[in-house]
This record gives structure tokens, sequence and C-alpha cells, in this order.
């Protein structure tokens, strides 16, 4: 096996042992001590991979938002209504967050450390979610095109479709909840009334 994939095969591992401990003793009390012993092996060895801390969890957070974006634009370049893949596109989300719940939970203790540390955390989740929203306003855009969409304030669509993203992020995140039967159902109600 070349260095380069074992590399990369050590630091997934690092990343996914890290999430643990980011989990456990949240974002203001892991360490890189912490996410070294988790791991087995040293800080010296841990820095090899990884600058500090931060770097880990934000490469997490990249991970998952690089993988989620690929899956959107998979399932958005098909030739199938705009409302079928609006539809596509919220299951296809709502379920990756169920997944990703223990990362969520995570980020969302990362965002409150960071606004009470002064920082700006409307602009790191417009960072991370502006391709998304751009490919659901792209969507919308063309089913009105077309006539499949009633005619509607784009920017509004886009916020409303991430509102019951961001209710599923509270209620697995915050809440602790395990399902989200509640809001599948919403988001299907919602790209109901879009169908012109």
């Amino acid at each position: 096996m070349s260095i380069s994939v074992e590399h990369d095969k050590r630091r997934a591992e690092i990343l996914e042992n890290a999430l643990d401990v980011f989990v456990e003793a949240g974002y203001a009390d892991t360490t890189f001590q912490k996410i070294a012993d988790r791991c087995g092996i040293t800080r010296t060895i841990l820095y090899l991979y990884f600058k500090n801390k931060r770097e880990i969890f934000l490469y997490s957070i990249k991970r998952f938002t690089e993988k989620l974006e690929t899956e959107i634009k998979i399932c958005a370049a098909t030739k199938e209504p705009s409302y079928a893949i609006l539809q596509k596109l919220g299951d296809l989300v709502l379920s990756r967050c169920i997944e990703q719940a223990k990362l969520l939970s995570v980020i969302v203790d990362y965002l409150e450390y960071s606004r009470k540390s002064g920082g700006e955390t409307a602009i790191k989740v417009k960072r991370r979610t502006i391709r998304m929203r751009h490919i659901i306003s792209g969507l919308v855009i063309s089913g009105q095109k077309k006539g499949e969409l009633k005619k509607s304030s784009v920017g509004a669509v886009s916020d409303l479709f991430y509102g019951i993203v961001e209710a599923a992020i509270f209620r697995l995140a915050v809440l602790g909840q395990d399902k989200l039967e509640g809001l599948e159902t919403a988001m299907q109600l919602f790209i109901d009334g879009l169908k012109a």
C-alpha cells in the first residue's frame, strides 16, 4: 500500500475517533491530547496529520458537507420534474441528518462555543451551505420556467427548505430525538404546495 493511501486511511481513523471525543467532551473541552489518547497515538504523531483540534473538527465538517453536496448534485442532475427532485433532495438531506446526528450535535456545540467567543456563526454556516442553496434555487427557477412549480420567491422557497432542515438539526442535535417523521411529512407538504 502506498504511503499516501496509508496516510489518508490514518487521517480517516483519527477523524472518526476525534468525533467521538468531541461528542463526549464537547468542543470546548476536547483537547489534542484527548484525541491522541483515543487514537492510541502520541500528540507528536497526531501533529503529523493535523495542526490542532480546530483543523480536525473543520475537516470533519468539510467531509460531511462535501459528500452531501456531491449526493445533492447527482440527485439534482436527474431528468425528473423539479418537484420530484426537490422531494428527493429533502428526503436525502433529512436522512443524512439522521445518520450524522452525532456530528450535528458537535457542530451545534462548536457554533455555540464560537458565538460565545465572538465568532461570526452566521457567516460560517452560510459558507457551508451556499452551494447547496444555489442548487435548490436553480431547481426552483427551472421548475417555474417549465411550469412545474408555482411562481413564488426563490429566496423564500430556499429559506423554507432550509428551515425544515434546521428544524431537523435542532431536533436531532439539541433535543436528542432520533426520528424526524413529522418533518418528513412537513417536507412533503411543502413540496406539494410548490406544484403548479
